[in-house]
């Protein structure tokens, strides 16, 4: 349903501005469905902007165009097909065969992003208002891109998860695993096993220059490690690692991604624990490492502690830093949208402080070309990996 919405002064500048969060505070207190579209005028009856309506973990809809126009397939194939022009170089690729081909807001439709796979697509929904609109969008990036089969993931549950279910939706099944490769490295991916296929595909960057600054006998340890694609990174170019991570499928899926780019198991170690006793245990047996990564998930319970990116970033790096020789270089990285560059490097900074560890930032890398954000949206550019070399 279309609806008419008035909104105050102030936010009319807020989405006059370019804004593209639907926010509930400048709605008025009516029932709403998701999928509703609404046209925002200002106080004098002028258009502002075209919405959706559909809550999800921040705001209550997205902004889908500034200009009056109708939200039909025409409109969703002009989205799709700006958005693969612009990912004209990564279709190019011989070294790099899965990347984001539309990142919600940042390509005009928030609420949705859909990735390549080799030739699959898998298309995540955030809400239930952008899903209403499925019939659409299915019909509409199918007809400006081939795809041997689709997934689909509802990440919208009644508390916001994602909704456990068969993701396949049309098309011919991919391999399992379905063995990418992203920088002449290959990886096992796996399309229709839950929310996470097997690697985030917003670190192909850091992963690459891991790869260019290891060599054959560096030591590296990587905490956090999910399926150990940091790890496969460096040890492609000569490094030892050590992968750990909580889960107990981290060992099987690591060894998988060692094995399939023929890496010599017997120099990798992958360790199954929580990263906060591991830390313990190796600076108890006097352990260093040329190469720390540092990649938490925003947040983390265990059976002992519950963890947060935005609290307890500093003790992280703190502890790091007394696994990282001199000399050595500690990577330090979050997805956490709430917490800006300014914090994140004033937590680094902390923690190295708190070591009394003597250090220079060699780069920052914030999300690739492919995961386009929107400059006016707080948090869309996200990803925060900072480099940092110590030396003394």
């Amino acid at each position: 349903m279309n609806k008419i919405i008035r909104v105050s002064s102030a936010w009319s500048e807020y989405y006059s501005n370019g804004n593209p969060l639907l926010e509930s505070e400048s709605l008025p207190k009516i029932d709403f469905d998701a999928g509703d579209l609404l046209d925002l005028i200002d106080e004098d009856g002028e258009f502002l902007a075209k919405a959706y309506y559909g809550p999800q973990n921040k705001g209550c809809g997205w902004i889908l165009s500034n200009k009056e126009t109708d939200i039909d397939m025409n409109f969703f194939i002009r989205k799709f097909s700006a958005a693969l022009t612009r990912r004209g170089p990564y279709f190019g690729s011989e070294e790099t065969t899965a990347f984001r081909i539309f990142n919600g807001e940042g390509d005009g439709i928030g609420g949705i992003t859909i990735d390549w796979f080799d030739g699959y697509g898998v298309i995540n929904w955030y809400n239930e208002g952008i899903y209403f609109f499925r019939d659409e969008i299915l019909k509409a990036i199918q007809s400006v891109m081939y795809f041997n089969g689709i997934y689909e993931k509802r990440r919208f549950d009644k508390s916001g998860k994602y909704i456990e279910e068969k993701s396949f939706s049309c098309g011919v099944e991919a391999p399992s695993p379905l063995v990418i490769l992203e920088n002449n490295i290959h990886y096992a991916t796996y399309l229709d096993d839950g929310a996470m296929v097997g690697i985030f595909l917003d670190q192909k960057e850091v992963r690459k220059k891991i790869k260019e600054i290891s060599y054959e006998g560096m030591t590296c340890l990587n905490l956090f490690s999910y399926t150990g694609a940091f790890s496969v990174a460096a040890a492609s170019s000569g490094a030892m690692t050590t992968s750990v991570d909580l889960a107990n499928r981290s060992l099987e899926k690591t060894k998988e991604n060692f094995l399939i780019n023929n890496i010599d198991l017997s120099r990798q170690s992958i360790v199954v624990s929580d990263v906060f006793d591991y830390f313990d245990e190796a600076a108890s047996r006097g352990e260093s490492y040329d190469l720390v990564v540092l990649d938490p998930p925003s947040y983390a319970n265990s059976k002992k502690r519950r963890f947060s990116v935005q609290k307890d970033y500093r003790e992280l790096v703190e502890k790091s830093a007394k696994l990282t020789k001199n000399g050595g270089i500690l990577v330090a990285s979050t997805n956490c949208s709430a917490m800006s560059i300014g914090k994140f490097k004033k937590q680094i900074r902390e923690g190295l402080e708190n070591q009394n560890r003597n250090y220079e930032i060699l780069e920052v890398y914030r999300l690739p070309s492919d995961f386009v954000s929107n400059e006016m949206m707080k948090g869309s550019n996200y990803l925060k990996v900072v480099f940092v070399k110590m030396k003394g």
